[in-house]
């Protein structure tokens, strides 16, 4: 049976999930939390719905909706993501799934920590993707600012590469189970420094750290770095589709609010669906 990965369990992500195991596929969604639907106290201006209701409690519906019709809903952290053999591989904090074709749909893109020279520095030192760019840092000395689970991947795949390999976790505790090889710098940063690129890191006390490069990885890995680690184009955060959700990559949709646009319930809807759609057809066609 053909198989489709959905990263993303919030709106986009399950309306998708229902179009696709209503069309016989093998559907199975990863996803972390709620997202900013599953923080929403209020919705009133949902179609079919009378009386308000919780975003909590809407997506409680999409869920057993989702599994009735015979989704897999995984609740964990996606920390890669990949080409296969055939398709795409997701790699989470306790396993590895595989699938035909897959949907990005883990909504709007993270924010950036507000930290004074990251966004200055983006291509001339600062990047989002160690699998993009490791390659640029053979032997040097790098940094990752993060403290989750999606640092310690990103770190992992600078440290055979780079000359040295530091995690910033600005100012919070070092995560456990740390790999070999990895230093850890718990103060707070606050400055991104170099003059043509990247040179040092600076923090709220003591003397400052130099680097060649910094590698953004706070919070949990959104559609925005999975899309760009797989080569699909990106306008700002934003991921580039067409009209049936598709990237530049074949096999890869992304719907919601990763792809910009009217940032509401009712467009996510709709996109997953086209996307599951769209999927639904490319992996008939392999």
């Amino acid at each position: 049976m053909p198989s489709i990965l959905i990263i993303g369990g919030g709106p986009a992500g399950l309306s998708a999930a229902i179009y696709a195991a209503r069309a016989d596929l093998d559907v199975t969604v990863l996803y972390k939390d709620g997202g900013a639907l599953g923080k929403t106290d209020k919705i009133e201006n949902y179609f079919g719905f009378p009386e308000a209701l919780s975003g909590a409690e809407l997506l409680a519906r999409g869920r057993a909706q989702a599994e009735r019709l015979g989704a897999k809903l995984v609740q964990t952290e996606v920390i890669g993501f990949e080409y296969a053999e055939r398709g795409f591989a997701v790699k989470t904090t306790d396993s590895r799934y595989t699938g035909d074709a897959a949907i990005l749909a883990t909504g709007a893109p993270r924010a950036v920590p507000p930290i004074a020279g990251i966004s200055e520095f983006e291509g001339r030192g600062v990047s989002y993707c160690a699998v993009c760019d490791a390659f640029f840092y053979r032997g040097k000395a790098v940094a990752v600012l993060g403290q989750g689970e999606y640092a310690l991947e990103e770190a992992r795949t600078l440290l055979p590469v780079a000359g040295s390999v530091t995690l910033l976790t600005n100012g919070s505790e070092p995560p456990a189970a740390l790999p070999d090889g990895l230093a850890v710098d718990t103060r707070p940063v606050t400055a991104v420094e170099g003059a043509d690129k990247v040179a040092r890191i600076a923090f709220s006390e003591g003397d400052p750290l130099a680097v060649d490069g910094v590698f953004i990885a706070y919070g949990t890995a959104g559609s925005s770095d999975f899309a760009r680690k797989l080569g699909a184009q990106l306008d700002g955060n934003k991921i580039k589709i067409d009209g049936d959700m598709a990237t530049a990559v074949p096999g890869l949709f992304a719907a919601g609010d990763c792809t910009g646009g009217l940032l509401q319930v009712a467009k996510a809807v709709s996109d997953g669906a086209q996307a599951a759609m769209s999927a639904v057809k490319f992996v008939r066609k392999q």
